[in-house]
């Protein structure tokens, strides 16, 4: 199939299961991407939109200012755009964007990355994995175990952000025996969450050691990216 990209697409990557090693027979192809729209178009009373759903199915994309500032907050799904190993479509201003990477990173990822994941834990408990019988819901729930293994993952790709200085997208073998474990429900409820306790732990701890991390994101570098492009859309 050939790919297909909202106009102005600067960056259209690959993410989810097939971008972290984790995916299997029929396992969707989720896209995100970053367009540029006509600065001019800045200037109407009706803005242009940050961000945009399609052509293709499982494809999203923001405008490239919408993007900087949730990169800039810490946002996972954001930040793992910019170290996906799959880029299906890149310009020149893609390509910058993609050399600055590091400006967005700062000390606020590694709280972003840990109250994500234990928020949605909570959600996931809600949903039936701590009712009486946790194990047999967890292991008759296909999408309990599904959400599990990528909030799993989440918390070792922030353990790997706070330890190297960015988020670990792609995971090695052993990481991916072992998230499938969770998925296919041969892990059991409780083991996944000793899991992430001890996932939680060995963060919480990185953090307290000192991260390799700045306290803040390179607003300067990413300021003037950002001008530059509107000048060049001009």
């Amino acid at each position: 199939m050939e790919l297909q990209v909202p106009e102005g697409t600067v960056l259209s990557v690959v993410t989810g299961s097939r971008a972290y090693g984790l995916d299997g027979e029929g396992s969707d192809v989720d896209r995100r991407g970053v367009f540029v729209v006509p600065t001019p178009m800045f200037w109407r009373l009706d803005k242009p939109p940050t961000h945009m759903d399609g052509p293709m199915a499982e494809q999203f994309s923001w405008e490239i200012e919408r993007f900087c500032v949730l990169a800039m907050r810490a946002n996972p799904t954001v930040l793992e755009c910019l170290w996906s190993p799959i880029v299906e479509h890149v310009t020149p201003v893609g390509e910058e964007l993609l050399a600055i990477r590091q400006a967005f990173l700062s000390r606020e990822a590694e709280r972003t990355f840990a109250a994500y994941s234990d928020d949605q834990f909570r959600r996931l408990e809600s949903r039936g994995a701590e009712q009486p019988g946790p194990d047999a819901r967890f292991a008759g729930d296909p999408r309990i175990r599904k959400m599990a293994m990528h909030l799993l993952r989440l918390l070792v790709s922030g353990l790997h952000l706070v330890r190297h200085g960015e988020p670990l997208v792609r995971v090695d073998d052993r990481l991916r025996a072992r998230l499938l474990a969770v998925r296919q429900g041969a892990t059991g409820w409780q083991e996944a969450k000793r899991w992430r306790e001890e996932l939680t732990g060995e963060l919480t701890a990185a953090i307290a050691g000192g991260s390799v991390l700045p306290d803040e994101p390179g607003k300067d570098v990413i300021e003037d990216f950002l001008m530059r492009v509107r000048r060049s859309a001009l």
